[in-house]
């Protein structure tokens, strides 16, 4: 099934609020806080790669107070 993990980065404070709307959006199945270069890493997955594709675009990048992300697209072996 394709999946991508996306590194956000969030505006200072913003980590909680935006873990709460990330949770609410289809084909995010997975959402953690984090220490480091990020504050965020989401996992995506759905059943065909363009609907991921449409998920970080559309949705994720587009919240409010995200500053910046980062895309890995899983590569199944």
């Amino acid at each position: 099934m394709p999946m991508a993990f996306v590194l956000i980065n969030a505006d200072l404070g913003a980590e909680e609020q935006l873990v709460k709307e990330l949770k609410g959006i289809e084909n995010v199945r997975e959402v953690y806080v984090v220490y480091g270069v990020y504050d965020i890493v989401a996992k995506v997955e759905a059943d065909v790669m363009e609907k991921v594709k449409e998920t970080i675009t559309w949705k994720i990048r587009r919240l409010d107070r995200v500053r910046s992300t980062l895309t890995m697209i899983v590569v199944e072996g």
